[in-house]
Order: structure tokens, then sequence, then C-alpha cells
């Protein structure tokens, strides 16, 4: 861990301000402090005027250009106490309508009470002379703006709130802030990126809110329902909830179950009883009705005729369009070759998909998925019907549109996703004009997205749903793909037979050995062949050979010049903590592979130009989403932004934005879902024990395109092929198809 220095404070009276970005708020000042030199200081302190009188929290550093600096972590403010202080505060523009004319007539109307004045008996200005009533009330509205956010600054920053969430605590509340904060300083934790529950509830413990409050304890509960949500739960047992609150919070459980009741009849939790003794599944009341509207969409949907059999589109409010009869397969085959070539399962696929509703087309690596998804659109095309392609992320879509030769789009950008007008733009109000959807990479679709997919599915048309089962489960909560398999109410086609091509691949044997729970066949890491292991005990020895492989070997074997090694070879590791974790990882890759270059730290992490990033979270605004890799472009220390290109586009992040982005040469294996990379390679190490199960170790392998690489314990390695725990979650929807 990096070692931060240690937090000191320096006041003084703002001489110059050299740099101010109006987005950022990045500063750059002179500090005058009394009997010592003049204090260079940069950081988000704002807002401050010169001749201002500031104490700022921070650390010395020494800029390579600019040498000795200190940098501003928080900073409170100290009204001048002088005469001259109080006129060049006033008069350097920042309050509207006073200049230094101006200022100089306050000062020697008022004194050393001007600000007091201003601030409390504003209607005063009027006795100076020359401020006229307009003039009046401009000053008074722009004194009250400029000290409301100061106050607001430095009330933030005295909970605790560094100067940069502070800001953005400030964007979000504006001038309300501080009434915000104190009616609800838990609301901080559901409104701002960053504030978790912890932080919310230090600053209640200060506004005075500690113990059985009420308000805490409901904040709470939900902050551990939303700490299920985000392990990929729908619902919690209510036991568990109590448990777990009751632990948090250091109160009785009866008074978590007197919350729970309470949230419960706000509407903001749903409780679905059981027989069990645990008496309740607790929902989060959006996850709960999310729940009951996949279930009514897809009944509703396999319920109404198909468009292939003549149902049509005609009984769509506002279409035109003919209904048609069923394809006609025996025809089609014969024009269509493609057709003939397919195994019988395959064959299965491609009619199960024109006759029905709704199909699951599931299998692993190998399995044929993109050649029967290739015949299943050139009949479509020879039948003239319309569809659509689409996946989850932008990598799946883009991997689709590539194997099928037709656009592929996001999920959110075929529902025409609008975060300036409400989200979604397509609805069951305006559905999608297709007669076929196909959806790939299924198993990442949480229960959410699942829900906007469906409501924008014309009852007329035909869904197909293609996926891996075996692979972990979304990001987001739910396990959609398994749930409708598993619910026994939506057609099935299993893949399970290795198309001939992929028969030699030891990346496709193994994957399908580790769902049998069956050894692997690996080669020593001379081989030629497309799978690797290489047996190392320690955590040591692991690193080390990870470098020398990321460094050295694969780049030679696989004839990678310098810059195509961070793109083309991935770590994927099960953990984020440890020597083999994402977090130590990155920073032994980053200084092997992008040791030098403009750089800007933020916390604990260094950001250099052209290192590569991931994105942590969905920015509907920016159009990226959580798992997007990109590549830092340039740094500008001076405004701290960053800007990163993301492939298929350039999106630039403000310095309180950096949260959203980390390094990206090791993801963790849960962040690779739906990604395919040249070449994986998989630390393994008994460490890594919590981890250690099949799904994992299957999902991180069959991630792999070209080449992967297991580097670790052959005793880890056995583990988690012989270990069968799912990733089990707590989910509604298969309980509720059944019973529709």
């Amino acid at each position: 861990m990096v070692k931060q220095p240690e937090k000191i404070a320096v006041q003084g009276t703002v001489h110059k301000i050299t740099y101010h970005h109006p987005d950022t708020n990045y500063t750059v000042l002179r500090l005058d402090v009394e009997n010592a030199p003049g204090v260079t200081v940069v950081g988000t302190v704002y807002p401050v005027s010169e001749g201002e009188e500031i104490k700022v929290f921070g650390f010395w550093k020494t800029h390579p250009r600019y040498g000795q600096q200190f940098q501003a972590d928080h900073w409170e403010k100290v009204d001048p106490a002088t005469l001259e202080g109080i006129e060049k505060y006033l008069g350097s523009g920042m309050i509207k309508g006073i200049g230094p004319t101006y200022a100089r007539r306050l000062v020697d109307a008022f004194g050393l009470e001007t600000l007091r004045i201003l601030s409390q008996e504003p209607h005063r200005v009027l006795e100076v002379e020359g401020i006229g009533a307009a003039r009046a009330r401009g000053i008074m509205q722009a004194w009250e703006a400029q000290r409301g956010m100061q106050d607001i600054m430095v009330f933030l920053q005295g909970h605790g709130i560094g100067a940069v969430l502070a800001l953005k605590i400030y964007r979000f509340y504006g001038l309300d802030t501080i009434r915000r904060v104190k009616d609800n300083p838990y609301a901080l934790a559901r409104d701002i990126y960053g504030v978790g529950f912890v932080l919310a509830d230090r600053i209640a413990a200060r506004l005075g809110i500690s113990g059985d409050f009420p308000l805490r304890v409901q904040a709470g509960v939900l902050h551990v329902l939303k700490e299920f949500v985000d392990q990929g739960h729908c619902f919690v047992l209510f036991s568990a909830l109590i448990r777990n609150a009751a632990s948090l919070l250091r109160v009785g459980e009866g008074v978590i179950e007197d919350a729970v009741e309470k949230l419960a009849a706000s509407g903001d939790v749903i409780l679905e009883q059981t027989t069990s003794e645990e008496r309740a599944h607790v929902y989060l009341a959006d996850l709960y009705r999310a729940e009951q509207r996949v279930a009514e969409a897809l009944h509703r949907l396999l319920s109404s005729p198909s468009v292939t059999l003549g149902g049509g589109r005609k009984s769509v409010p506002g279409s035109t369009a003919e209904p048609r009869e069923l394809i006609g397969l025996t025809d089609l085959e014969l024009i269509d070759q493609s057709f003939a070539i397919l195994e019988e399962e395959q064959q299965e696929a491609v009619r199960q998909a024109l006759q029905q509703k709704v199909l699951v087309i599931t299998g692993g690596p190998g399995t044929g998925k993109t050649t029967l998804l290739n015949s299943l659109l050139a009949l479509l095309r020879r039948a003239k019907f319309s569809f659509v392609l689409a996946a989850p992320t932008g990598r799946a879509a883009k991997r689709m549109a590539e194997s099928a030769g037709e656009e592929a789009m996001t999920i959110h950008r075929l529902l025409e996703y609008n975060p300036h007008e409400g989200g979604f733009q397509r609805s069951e109000d305006r559905p999608l004009e297709a007669d076929v959807v196909i959806i790939d990479e299924a198993s990442m679709v949480d229960l959410a997205l699942m829900d906007n997919l469906l409501s924008a599915i014309d009852r007329h048309s035909h869904l197909v749903l293609i996926g891996d089962v075996d692979q972990l489960p979304s990001v987001g909560p739910g396990s959609v793909l398994r749930d409708l398999i598993d619910s026994g109410m939506i057609p099935v086609v299993m893949l399970r037979r290795i198309f001939r091509q992929d028969r030699h691949s030891l990346i496709v044997a193994n994957a399908h050995r580790i769902l049998q729970g069956q050894s692997l066949v690996t080669q020593s890491d001379n081989s030629e062949r497309d799978f690797i292991l290489l047996a190392r005990e320690s955590e040591e020895e692991i690193l080390q050979s990870l470098k020398e492989l990321v460094k050295e070997k694969l780049p030679r074997t696989l004839n990678l010049a310098a810059d195509e090694i961070a793109h083309a070879i991935q770590l994927l590791t099960p953990m984020h903590r440890g020597m083999l974790g994402t977090i130590q990882l990155n920073r032994e890759m980053q200084s092997l592979l992008n040791p030098i270059g403009d750089s800007l730290q933020r916390g604990e992490i260094l950001l250099r130009a052209n290192d590569k990033v991931m994105q942590l979270r969905n920015n509907y605004d920016k159009g990226i989403y959580n798992g997007d890799l990109g590549r830092i472009t340039d740094i500008d220390r001076k405004e701290g932004k960053v800007h990163v290109d993301f492939y298929d586009k350039t999106v630039e992040y403000n310095d309180d934005e950096l949260d959203e982005i980390s390094l990206a040469y090791a993801t963790s294996i849960h962040k690779s879902q739906g990604s395919e990379y040249p070449v994986v390679v998989i630390p393994l190490h008994m460490s890594h024990y919590m981890m250690l199960h099949r799904s994992i170790l299957y999902t991180a392998v069959t991630r792999g395109k070209k080449r992967v690489v297991l580097v670790g314990s052959r005793r880890a390695l056995a583990m988690a092929i012989q270990n069968v725990r799912l990733e089990r979650r707590y989910t509604g929807l298969k309980e509720k198809l059944a019973k529709l």
C-alpha cells in the first residue's frame, strides 16, 4: 500500500490565483503566509478569491517542473481581519457587482464591519455612495450565493468529506446542500456515487443521529439490502437481513424488525411471504416489481400469436404490415446450403427459433452457437423477415457483428437509452420494429435490463436468447438466463456436441473438462499449444512468472510489439486484495509495461498516459458501461482531466469522476464476463480459497481466444475443478414464471 504523507495545515492570504478551471475547479494559487515565503497551493480550492484568508490542509510535494507545492486536500475560510484584506477580497471580481471601486467605498463606509454587514444587514449597502436599488439587489444576491457555496464546502469538509467529493455533493444539491444533508445525511449514500453508508453514518453521528434513531435504522436496513443486491441477489431472507443489519448498526433485532415493517408500509421494500421458517423474502420494491413484469411479459409473449404464423403486425396501432405465412423450411433449406452443414442439434435450434415465440439456446465454447446464428440469419433474410441483433456490452456486440456480418448493438442502444429524456425510449408504447429479436451473451443480462428489453418487444415478435448458462451470472442483480431455463416454462435447446473445427483446441476441450470435473490436458511452457499450465507454489513464484510471461515470453512467442502487449494479454484473477489480486497486479504490470509518462495520483491509484483502464459503473451520460475497457490517451495535470479511448469513442473525465475508472492490466474474473481476449493469463493460489470453484475457473478459461496460461499450484487448480458450488443467488423469477 502506498504510504500517504502526513497531513499538515497552512494559513495565509490568497495573493494571486494563477489558474482556475471552471469545470473541475482545479486551482493553482499563491498564498502569502505570515513570517514565511509565499506558498504555491494546488488542488480543488474553490470558491476563493484574492485577498481572502484561508486555512489549507494537505501535504507537501515536489513537482518535476514547478518545484515544491502544497497539495490541498480540503480548506476552510478565515474572514480577512484587515481593511486591506477585506478590500482586496471584495474587489477581486468574485462578487458580481463589486469591483475595486465599490470595494473601496464599502470598506470606507463600514470598515472592519463590512463583511458582517453584507451577511447580516445587507440592506445597508444602500448607504454607500453610488449604490442604487438595482445594484444593491445584485450585490446581495451574488453575496448570498458566493458565501452560501463557501459555507457549504466548509460544512461538508468539516464533516470529513474531501474537497473533490464535497464539490460533487454541491453540484447535486446546490445551495440547498446543508439543509438536505442535515435533514437526511443517509440520502448522500443513495444520491452520490462515492459516498457509502459508513461515511453517511459518520456524518449523521456528528449531526446527533446515532443508535436506534429510526432514520438511521431504516437507512441501515436499506444499505444491507443494497449490499446483497450488489452481490447479485434480488431478495434477502428475512432472518439474514435482521441478523446482518443488527450487527452493522449494533442495535437489537427487534429494532430492525420494526424498521423493516415501516419500510414495507411505506413501499420501500416488499415482503413476500413464504411457508419456510425464514418468514419472508425481503425485496427492494423496484426489484420485486421488475421480477413481476418480466414474468408477465414472457407469459404475454408466449401466449400471443407469432408473426411467422400470421398473427402479424397489423394489430399494432399504426402498423400497416401484412401477416405472413410460416417460413417454408423445406424450400429454404434447398436455397441456403448453410443449414445443411449444421449438426442435428444446431438444425433443431434454428427450427425452434423460427417456431417458438421465446427460445433459449445455450452451450459452451465450440458448440457452434455462432454457426447456427449465421444460418438462422440467412433463413430470415431469404424469408424477408426483419431482425435485430444485440448484446449487453459494446465488446460483445462488436464480436457479434463481426461474426454475423450484420449490424449488432448494445441493448441500451437498441432500446435508445437517453438519460436526458427519461431513460429507455423504446417501450410497450413504442416497441421495436423487428420480427425477431436476437440477444447474444444472454447470461450477462441482469433483471433490470431484461425488464426493459421485454417491455420493448412487440407481442407478435420472436425473442431468441443465446448464451452459456455455465458462465458466471450477470454483474447486476438476478440470474435471468438460469431462471428461465430452470423454470421449465421457456423452450430451451442445449448444445452439447463440440463443433468439428474446435475439437483440437485445448481451450475448448479443457473448458468442457472443467464442467465435467475432470483433470485438464495441459502443455509445458515451451509448447505451441493454446493451453499451458505453469506449476508454481508460492505467491512470490507465481508473481515472478506472471511478470516474465507478460514482459518477455508471451510477446516473443506471439510476436507482439511493445505497444500491443497490454491490449493482447489480459490477467484474470479471482480476488481484488492480496499479492495476486487485481490491485497489486495492476501496480506490478503498470511498472512493467508503462513505467513513465504524464501521471495523475487518485487516492492510492496512479493513472498514467497509455494505461489500460476499465469503467467501474454504468455512466449513461457518457455512454459507457461497467466493464468497458479503454486506454488513457491524455492526462492534463493542470486541469485534473483524463481522456480515455474506449475504441469506439473518446471520453473525458474530470477530477471528481476519476473514481469511475481503474487500471485494467489485471481484472477480476467477474468483470471479464462477455469479453474475449487474445491471450488470458490466470494466477491460481490457495490464498484465493474462497473463490476457487468450477464456474469461476470455467468463466476465466473461456475468455481466452488464442491462448490460455494457468500459473499456480496444482492443489488450487484441483480445488477449483472439484468445487461445484454454484454462485447461488436469491431470485424469485423462476417461481413467478411457474405461477402464471
